[in-house]
Formats: structure tokens, sequence, C-alpha cells
């Protein structure tokens, strides 16, 4: 099943990170450009990164336990 994104912006991330793995995979093919895809993967950490607080940010509150 397909990744659901819980709002506009996780869509963006999720559409960004993408992109990002199409360019690694597309560069890997290129030499001596391990500086840039190092780059990229720096860049793709920092959009996960985004993406898991807004993930964390669209979870609802947790309820107190034994509520």
């Amino acid at each position: 099943m397909p990744y659901e994104p819980g709002s506009p912006e996780c869509r963006v991330l999720i559409d960004c990170k993408g992109q990002i793995e199409s360019m690694l995979l597309a560069l890997g093919r290129i030499d001596n450009s391990q500086h840039i895809r190092d780059q990229l993967v720096s860049v793709h950490n920092q959009l996960e990164g985004l993406h898991a607080l807004h993930r964390k940010a669209s979870l609802p509150p947790e309820s107190p336990a034994g509520a």
C-alpha cells in the first residue's frame, strides 16, 4: 500500500526526498561526483528530520494513562 502523507507539508517533503534519491542514483553513474552525492545525502537527512517533526506534530495528543 502506498504511503499516505498526513499533510500538504509532508507531501512536499516526501516528493523532495524522492527527487534527491533519483539524483543520487543518476549521479552514481558519473565519475568524481562523490562530493555532490555526499551533500545530497546530507540534504536528504535534513529533510527526513523535518519530515519527522511534521509527523510528530500531526499526531493527536496522547491521553494520560488510566484515563
